[in-house]
């Protein structure tokens, strides 16, 4: 018999990670990545069931546990046909939605909407189809569901249609795009996203207020109705982040830090390796700094903390090698035997990156486009000098933070390496104001407000 649950979390990606010991035996863990993290103080106090995608042989077997409970997550692991998620994932949540919503398409190039790619867009419909059905099987009466992200955009009205007694709401994790942007989807992609998520007054929530209105912007030009949106801008666990500041792992990492950098300032960026981040056109203006300010040569290092992302995707890939060759060049270019200016880790080593954090004088947060960006909040909890921070005005963040950051266009090379350029040389008092506001806005929310706001939503209280 199914176990009900009264609050259900449906996401592709669930809180915990199995894998097979030594012995064969099946062991588990508490996922990896943000969502986890913006989600699980939530969860947990709510004693919600998160349902999410069985991602490898070993969830796939602890799928057939039923309900999988650990450091008090309740997990589902839906079991999906491996061609069809391949398809869902790669072909069109990662390879045209996440394009469309941070606005990278290369018109001149791609998209390419041919048989192939249509037929994946019926398996994206597929694995929705099959995330509905898990969550109206596993829902009580009544019950309070919150859908995760662009990858179930179809979930929150067909749920609606099978199960209206439920409360819905949906939440995207990443910005939204202008009509423009969204009309190179097919038309009847762009429609069945649009009623998917918003059908029937469904509310669909964002970092910010900049997203919900592009949402609404399509929703009036595309569909030509209004759509419900709320604005909630989530906030990092900051018992989570200061215990991995405090830990004995972190601290080694900074001790290496300190014994490499010596004396010289510490710039740091801590990214997926993807195109949305922006790392190239940081990498630029950390050459045009070294180019106008020659007195900075060997006195500031750029420490760039990146972890590989959707490596199945050729883009990702081709991008990753692109990184790793222009930081290759810009050391080639002005590195001493004494000195390597750019330092780039791809190791995927949180604790180094929190303890870049914690030792940065400046920090880089340059998106083309973001729907919040946590490290630029993480930054303000473990930071140890008062580091500044240099922000993208296309994160979602800026919302909340840009009054207390050096803001940027993204674009603009030359005006973000003045911005370095200001944040290295901004006098202690300044810093010290910048960081304290920084800090108390980054602590003004707390992950359970954030989660507070999407049943509020749901429960048709926003």
């Amino acid at each position: 018999m199914v176990e009900l649950a009264d609050v259900v979390v449906v996401s592709n990606r669930g809180p915990l990670s199995f894998s097979h010991g030594p012995s064969g035996r099946l062991e588990v863990r508490r996922a990896a990545g943000g969502l986890v993290v913006t989600l699980g103080a939530g969860v947990l106090a709510a004693g919600a069931l998160w349902i999410g995608a069985a991602l490898s042989e070993a969830d796939r077997q602890a799928a057939g546990e039923g309900v999988v409970e650990h450091n008090g997550f309740r997990s589902r692991s839906l079991v999906l046909d491996n061609d069809d998620y391949r398809s869902y994932y790669d072909v069109v949540a990662n390879g045209a939605l996440w394009y469309a919503l941070h606005g990278l398409w290369d018109l001149p190039r791609r998209p390419r909407f041919d048989r192939h790619w249509h037929q994946a867009w019926a398996q994206y419909e597929k694995v929705n189809a099959q995330f509905v059905t898990a969550v109206a099987e596993a829902a009580a009466p009544g019950a309070t569901v919150l859908v995760q992200d662009y990858h179930l955009a179809l979930v929150p009205a067909a749920l609606a249609a099978q199960r209206p007694d439920l409360r819905i709401a949906m939440f995207l994790h990443t910005p939204w795009c202008a009509p423009t942007e969204l009309s190179v989807l097919p038309e009847t992609v762009t429609t069945a996203i649009l009623e998917g998520m918003a059908g029937d007054g469904l509310p669909v929530g964002f970092h910010s207020q900049r997203w919900a209105r592009a949402f609404e912007a399509c929703c009036r030009e595309l569909l030509g109705r209004p759509a419900s949106t709320f604005v909630a801008p989530a906030a990092p666990d900051a018992d989570d982040t200061i215990g991995v500041a405090r830990s004995a792992a972190c601290d080694a990492a900074l001790g290496d830090l300190e014994a490499y950098l010596g004396d010289r300032r510490f710039v740091v960026r801590a990214d997926r390796i993807e195109m949305s981040k922006n790392i190239l056109r940081g990498f630029h203006a950390f050459d045009e700094l070294l180019e106008t300010r020659p007195e900075l040569r060997g006195k500031v290092v750029f420490g760039a903390f990146l972890y590989p992302s959707r490596t199945g995707l050729a883009d990702y890939l081709a991008y990753g090698q692109e990184v790793v060759a222009l930081a290759r060049l810009i050391n080639e270019k002005w590195g001493a035997d004494d000195w390597t200016p750019v330092l780039v880790d791809t190791n995927d080593d949180y604790p180094r990156s929190v303890a870049a954090m914690r030792r940065a004088d400046v920090i880089l947060v340059n998106p083309v486009r973001d729907g919040l960006n946590l490290v630029a909040k993480e930054l303000a909890l473990v930071n140890e000098r008062n580091g500044v921070l240099v922000l993208s005005e296309r994160a979602g963040a800026t919302d909340e933070l840009g009054a207390h950051a050096l803001v940027i266009n993204p674009f603009d090379v030359s005006a973000t390496a003045e911005a370095l350029g200001s944040a290295l040389d901004m006098d202690p008092a300044q810093r010290a104001s910048r960081a304290k506001g920084l800090h108390k806005a980054v602590c003004a929310r707390t992950p359970e407000d954030w989660f507070a706001d999407l049943v509020r939503a749901a429960q048709g209280g926003a």
